[in-house]
């Protein structure tokens, strides 16, 4: 890891993924989380304020980056819900079968390397009549946009962590194992239309 990645990356991610628009919409999701949960990309948890803590009975914060549990540890402090953090990356979900009734992701699998995998495991991990509850960004409808995206991805990435802007989230969930039980979509307000187009659900195993 270079010095970009651990001084200057976890700021700007932390500062970012705390902007008004992006919060707005961890308010609509977040409290939909019930019973065992599992966050991936837990990050600096921004989500953990939105819990509703008398539905949530623990959280594994999945969160492979030192830097980002450390950032997190105030905000885990302030919560009253019991969490355990998990190091390990959204490949490796370090949880038995079936162990958690609701999957959490906010703005992550725009960075999960394979992001297949990823998903696979939380299908495995999820309970046969649990949800997965989503919010992320990703292909724009727009032929114009998505054209943006695909030209300033290469060096997004570079910048963003590894974050592709164009990922289809829709497609992704579904050729995973999953049913898109609803989703809402939108391009955020106050955010460039390039990196802006949103998808937000819920998910069960198809």
């Amino acid at each position: 890891m270079g010095f970009y990645e651990r001084y200057l990356l976890p700021p700007l991610l932390s500062a970012a993924m705390g902007a008004k628009p992006i919060t707005y919409q961890r308010k609509k999701v977040v409290p939909q989380a019930e019973g065992r949960v599992l966050e991936i990309g837990f990050g600096a948890g921004h989500n953990l304020p939105f819990y509703d803590s008398a539905k949530v009975s623990h959280i594994w914060a999945l969160e492979p980056s030192r830097e980002m549990r450390v950032r997190a540890a105030e905000r885990v402090s302030q919560s009253p819900i019991h969490l355990e953090f998990l190091d390990l990356p959204g490949e490796q979900i370090p949880l038995e079968a079936e162990e958690a009734d609701t999957i959490l992701i906010t703005y992550t699998l725009c960075t999960i390397p394979d992001v297949a995998r990823a998903l696979g495991e939380m299908r495995r991990v999820l309970k046969p009549q649990g949800r997965m509850i989503f919010c992320e960004h990703g292909e724009a409808p727009d032929a114009g946009v998505k054209r943006w995206q695909d030209r300033i991805t290469p060096v997004w990435k570079k910048i963003g962590g590894g974050c592709h802007l164009a990922r289809p989230i829709p497609k992704l969930i579904r050729d995973s194992g999953f049913r898109v039980v609803d989703m809402d979509t939108m391009y955020l307000p106050g955010t460039p239309h390039f990196a802006g187009f949103n998808y937000w659900g819920s998910a069960a195993k198809a």
